[in-house]
C-alpha cells in the first residue's frame, strides 16, 4: 500500500466528520440568518497521523462561498467542539479542522459551459489554431 492511499482507519474518520459536519454546517448557516444556503461536506481528508481533517465544502450560491468559508474558519473552535461532542463515542481525539472551497463543482460547470458556447472546436476547426499554444 503506497503513502498516498487513505487508510481504512483514515477514510472511516472522514465518513464519520462527514455526517456531523453537514449537519452542524448546515445548522449554523440557518441560525446565522443563512436562509436559502446549501452547504454539503464533499469530502474530507485526513493525515495518516489522524491530527488533521481537511473539509472540502461546496456552497450555493456560489456568490456566498467566501463570505461563508470565512464565517466558518473563525467558528472553528465552536465547529470543532459540536464535532468532538457529537462523535465522543467514535473518536478518542477531535482532528484540527482545516476548511477549504471545493470548486470542482464550478470547475466542471465552466467547462460544460465552454462546451456548449459559441466557441465549438468541433463546430468551427478555425478555433483550435487561436488555442494553440506557440
Amino acid at each position: 500500500m503506497s503513502d498516498i492511499e487513505e487508510s481504512q482507519r483514515q477514510k472511516k474518520i472522514g465518513t464519520v466528520l462527514q455526517q456531523d459536519l453537514v449537519e452542524v454546517l448546515q445548522g449554523a448557516a440557518t441560525q446565522g440568518g443563512m436562509r436559502g444556503v446549501l452547504i454539503s461536506v464533499s469530502k474530507v481528508k485526513v493525515t495518516v497521523d489522524l491530527g488533521v481533517a481537511k473539509v472540502y465544502l461546496s456552497i450555493f450560491p456560489n456568490d456566498k462561498a467566501k463570505e461563508l468559508l470565512e464565517g466558518i474558519k473563525s467558528n472553528t473552535p465552536a465547529i470543532r467542539h459540536e464535532l468532538a461532542r457529537r462523535t465522543r463515542h467514535q473518536l478518542r481525539r477531535m482532528p484540527n479542522l482545516e476548511f477549504f472551497i471545493d470548486d470542482s463543482l464550478e470547475y466542471i460547470d465552466q467547462i460544460e459551459k465552454s462546451l456548449k458556447g459559441k466557441e465549438n472546436p468541433i463546430k468551427d476547426p478555425s478555433i483550435l489554431e487561436k488555442r494553440k499554444k506557440h
